[in-house]
C-alpha cells in the first residue's frame, strides 16, 4: 500500500534532503541506519530534536536560524560514517514536519530504498 508520492532533492552540493512528518522521520532514520549497518552520533542527536520538538524549534525561532546542525562526532567525520548533515523544523498549519538533510556520503540509494520500504513512490529531483 503506497503511502504517495515523496521527492528527494538533491543540491549542487549532492546532499539529499527529505521533507518528512516527525513520525515518518523516526521511521525513515531507523530504515537509513538499517541499510547502512552503522548508526552514528548525529543520528542519536536528531532522534532527540524529533522527539524534543517544540523545545527546538522555539530555539530556532528565538535564533532566527533556519537549520540545526546535530552535533557530529570527530571521528564519525574521520570515518565518514555521518549520516545527517543537518535539519530543518518547521509547521505547517497544526502539523510538526522536518526537512532532513543527509550527508552527501549516504548513498542515493539508501535513502530511496528507506522511503520505498515505507510506502512511499520516490521521484530523485536535481538541479537542473
Amino acid at each position: 500500500m503506497a503511502k504517495g508520492r515523496i521527492v528527494v532533492e538533491v543540491d549542487l552540493g549532492k546532499y539529499r534532503s527529505v521533507d518528512l512528518s516527525l513520525k515518518e522521520a523516526e521511521e525513515f532514520l531507523s530504515k537509513v541506519v538499517e541499510r547502512l549497518g552503522y548508526e552514528s552520533n548525529d543520528v542519536n542527536e536528531t532522534y532527540r530534536i524529533i522527539r524534543n520538538f517544540d523545545a527546538f524549534y522555539e530555539t530556532m525561532r528565538k535564533k532566527f536560524k533556519d537549520h540545526i546542525a546535530p552535533a557530529k562526532s570527530m571521528n564519525d567525520m574521520i570515518r565518514g560514517t555521518v549520516i545527517v548533515d543537518r535539519v530543518k523544523l518547521y509547521t505547517r498549519g497544526d502539523e510538526k514536519r522536518i526537512v532532513i538533510i543527509l550527508d552527501r556520503r549516504v548513498p542515493e540509494d539508501v535513502v530511496v530504498g528507506a522511503l520505498e520500504d515505507m510506502g512511499f513512490e520516490v521521484e530523485v529531483k536535481r538541479p537542473s
